[in-house]
């Protein structure tokens, strides 16, 4: 075992205090969420600032569940995230696909036309006059069809369509294989890590969501649980749950408490989600990010 001067102990030691700092710079805001979430009120309001509440209470949960808003806020969230990931994936696979061959023409004009939505939009307004004349108001095609595309992910797709080894192509076509069949029983089977990566990608910014929904959509019952969310959050009030739920004795959970529970609700199912795509993001970004 090679001996390590003291200098390059001190520097790990200090690499390690250092990461540990910012590891917990990350973990305690949601150490605190979930301690308020699940601590009672009257410790909630001696403390303010809680990591290890004394006592657990499901009184958050229990009053914000009381009513259907959150359930069914919830239920139109994951529809969403589920229908919107699914189009957004197939077209933009649809659009790369095919901007990945040199020999498409018009290649280089589409390319420009691609990039040049990455740097300059029509605004707030005029999106939502397009929304409206296609008479997508009020309606979830409005929370997909506006952000069907990401430039930047198509770009990354494209990049890594265009590594694939050529002779992959020419073999299937003397097979007698089209062009949407090599699209979809060679090319998607070998880039599952760069679908995995982007797939994850859609599906979060669906499921944090909330301003188009605010743009769009005027029907309450139709509103995403971020929306419910923010509302909670402005409005510092426990007027989600429904009052004959409970007797005359019943006294809500302080603000605090209603907020962080939610918190906790919307963002659960995505965490779950998580783990079982973690593991193709560099792999995923990098094969696309690269030119070879």
């Amino acid at each position: 075992m090679v001996d390590r001067s003291m200098g390059s102990r001190l520097f790990d030691g200090v690499n390690t205090l250092v990461l540990v700092l910012v590891a917990l710079v990350a973990i305690i805001p949601f150490l605190y969420i979930i301690s308020v979430s699940f601590a009672t009120p009257q410790e909630v309001i001696r403390k303010g600032f809680i990591l290890f509440p004394e006592t657990f209470s499901l009184e958050g949960y229990k009053y914000i569940f009381s009513s259907n808003i959150i359930v069914s806020s919830l239920l139109v969230t994951i529809g969403l995230t589920i229908v919107g990931t699914a189009c957004n994936l197939f077209f933009t696979v649809l659009t790369s696909y095919p901007l990945s061959r040199k020999d498409l023409d018009g290649r280089k004009v589409m390319m420009w036309l691609i990039l040049f939505t990455m740097i300059f939009n029509g605004g707030m307004i005029p999106t939502f006059l397009v929304v409206k004349a296609f008479g997508m108001l009020d309606t979830y095609a409005s929370l997909i069809v506006p952000g069907l595309i990401s430039a930047f992910n198509l770009i990354v797709i494209m990049n890594f369509f265009q590594q694939l080894p050529d002779g992959l192509e020419e073999a299937a076509k003397i097979d007698g294989c089209n062009d949407v069949g090599i699209l979809f029983r060679i090319v998607l089977p070998l880039s599952m890590p760069i679908i995995a990566t982007f797939s994850l990608f859609y599906a979060v910014g669906h499921w944090n969501s909330f301003f188009n929904a605010i743009l769009y959509i005027n029907d309450a019952h139709k509103w995403p649980i971020q929306v419910w969310l923010r509302q909670i959050v402005i409005l510092a009030q426990g007027g989600i749950g429904d009052s004959t739920q409970f007797d005359d004795t019943y006294i809500a959970p302080p603000p605090d408490i209603i907020k962080m529970a939610v918190i906790v609700v919307s963002t659960v199912p995505i965490l779950i989600v998580y783990p079982f795509l973690q593991k193709h993001f560099a792999k995923g970004v990098l094969l696309g990010s690269v030119k070879g």
